[in-house]
């Protein structure tokens, strides 16, 4: 019997997260083909087939993320990928998602908005709208690669935390990503960590509670069509799953709705810190941005300047309290972000040290310049915040 071996494909990022959903063991994508994402959809209607899943092209993306919840519930680790336009369609089902604790993935590849913007070109502007685009109280986890490789490894880490919390998960990646061709490790199937979703335990009888929560807040899914009666709404309900509309449910249904993540943010929270423990300058980045960010922070060293680099990896949950211990020793934070200073804001809230914005709306990567420019202003400033400065763009 022939041993599978991993593999190292040269692949740009779209095909290495269609790979990682793969490798997760995705059974089924919906979508529709919008710039920069495509990719994916194109390179999963290929493979799918040939790993028995399924693969739909959806009208538009409100139907994409209507089957994908659809085929969640049916017991399918599933998925689709779009862009800002896209992203802006589905808020409404993203919602019902949270609210029915429906696991499924989500990848969005960031291109210059608002409306149809720049189709073809980067930006980073998202990042607010994964936090806040649906309506209501909940906390989402997003993650943002800066390398094909993270495509491919966070796409599985998407799944695996779905599965696990029964929450939409959210892969924010970016044009330059989604498009960059580097190697990417493929491993055999046997070494990939798959976390499935809890089944429930009880019998299937009329005392079966379908959204009763375990130890860590989140309940067991039970499968459609194994003899458990579930009700699916998307409004407030019991732990039955039948609506029971009224305040007190609702705000125990939603806090802990909300409290499954943020009492597993530290489990939660990834990113990666480079030399932090002697900075008196930190640069903040995520996504492509954090690969010149990278380079800048590398001449700086080089330089003399004693600046490090914290990349997220993680945008929701938010490293807020690793950011406000970084804060007692630091001068300043320097944040280079293809919007007008969306996750800078977040810094802002767990820091009094000023936050140098280093910002463009989109359309192309942030020059090195920019950024040595921030840092410079950095190594100048009292280590004082200028409030009014903040709300600069």
């Amino acid at each position: 019997m022939a041993v599978e071996r991993s593999r190292r494909l040269f692949i740009n990022g779209d095909m290495a997260c269609a790979e990682g959903a793969l490798a997760a063991g995705c059974g089924f994508f919906a979508g529709y083909p919008i710039t920069p994402s495509t990719e994916i959809a194109e390179h999963l209607s290929r493979r799918l087939p040939e790993t028995g899943g399924t693969y739909i092209q959806m009208e538009d993306e409100l139907a994409s993320i209507a089957a994908v919840l659809g085929a969640s519930w049916g017991g399918a680790r599933a998925m689709t990928a779009t862009s800002g336009p896209g992203f802006s369609l589905m808020m409404e089902n993203i919602g019902l998602a949270a609210m029915t604790e429906t696991p499924c993935v989500i990848v969005d590849v960031q291109r210059g908005g608002p409306s149809t913007g720049l189709p073809t070109l980067v930006a980073q502007a998202d990042v607010m709208q994964a936090k806040w685009g649906s309506h209501g109280d909940w906390e989402p986890v997003a993650y943002a690669p800066a390398s094909c490789q993270e495509m491919f490894d966070l796409t599985i880490q998407a799944f695996n935390t779905a599965e696990r919390f029964r929450t939409p998960v959210f892969v924010m990646s970016d044009e330059i990503v989604g498009h960059l061709t580097e190697p990417v490790e493929i491993p055999a199937s046997g070494r990939v960590e798959i976390v499935g979703r809890r089944l429930p335990t009880a019998p299937a009888g009329n005392g079966f509670k379908a959204f009763e929560p375990g130890s860590d807040l989140v309940p067991p899914m039970p499968p459609i069509g194994a003899g458990y009666r579930v009700h699916v709404t998307g409004l407030t309900h019991d732990e039955r799953g039948y609506p029971a509309t009224t305040a007190d449910v609702h705000d125990r249904l939603v806090r802990r709705l909300c409290r499954k993540i943020t009492d597993s943010a530290p489990e939660l929270i990834r990113y990666e810190a480079d030399r932090l423990d002697d900075a008196e300058i930190v640069v903040v980045a995520f996504g492509s941005s954090a690969r010149v960010a990278k380079r800048v922070v590398n001449e700086a060293r080089d330089a003399g300047h004693r600046v490090g680099l914290l990349r997220l990896i993680t945008l929701w949950p938010f490293p807020g309290e690793f950011i406000a211990d970084i804060g007692e020793r630091v001068k300043a934070f320097v944040f280079p972000e293809m919007n007008l200073g969306q996750m800078a804001r977040e810094v802002d809230r767990y820091t009094a040290r000023p936050v140098i914005r280093v910002n463009h709306a989109g359309g192309a990567l942030i020059r090195p310049e920019a950024i040595w420019h921030g840092i410079k202003e950095g190594l100048e400033s009292d280590g004082r915040p200028d409030f009014r400065r903040r709300y600069r763009r």
